[in-house]
């Protein structure tokens, strides 16, 4: 009787214990790399490609005006060489003024590679919609707290295993 009443002890704690730990929820979190969710989203996207094609004709646009600024110094070295001064001044003076042209279009053309640039990063519409699936994503996976990788200072370690990104990428469709 007595080794009756200790089981019945023993059972009842165990009892107990497990009525205790399935009460206790246990904090499941996550991590998720929001640059790389931005770069798969927009690596296909039209203003994407219209940002890159910009660079692009850009930077040929600088590369021709470069190109002619050096055929005008050769020039104009070959025109001092050969004593020629004043041919060698008339194509200094256009060196001077295709420089400063030069200057001028690129400080135009990079300020408006960033303004399309800071446009496609505050696009509200897709930051809606990654809201919009970390929340899916978390509470399907049971998460109740999402970490971005980009504020590293709130984040000190984190295992792979809880990066979400992917899953992310995926349920966006990208």
């Amino acid at each position: 009787m007595y080794m009756k009443k200790i089981a019945a002890v023993w059972a009842g704690l165990l009892f107990a214990c497990c009525m205790q730990l399935g009460a206790q929820q246990i904090t499941k979190f996550a991590v998720v790399d929001t640059a790389r969710v931005y770069q798969a989203h927009f690596r296909n996207s039209s203003p994407v490609r219209n940002y890159e094609n910009k660079k692009l004709e850009f930077q040929n646009e600088i590369n021709t005006l470069t190109q002619e600024l050096q055929t005008l110094h050769e020039q104009k070295l070959e025109f001092q060489r050969n004593g020629d001064d004043s041919s060698a001044e008339r194509i200094q003076a256009e060196i001077t003024k295709k420089t400063s042209y030069l200057s001028e279009y690129t400080s135009a053309k990079n300020a408006e590679l960033e303004s399309l640039k800071n446009s496609l990063q505050n696009n509200d519409a897709f930051y809606k919609k990654l809201y919009a699936t970390l929340e899916r994503v978390a509470e399907t996976g049971g998460y109740s707290l999402v970490l971005s990788l980009q504020q590293a200072n709130a984040v000190l370690w984190y295992s792979p295993s809880v990066d979400i990104t992917d899953e992310v990428i995926s349920q966006l469709g990208l």
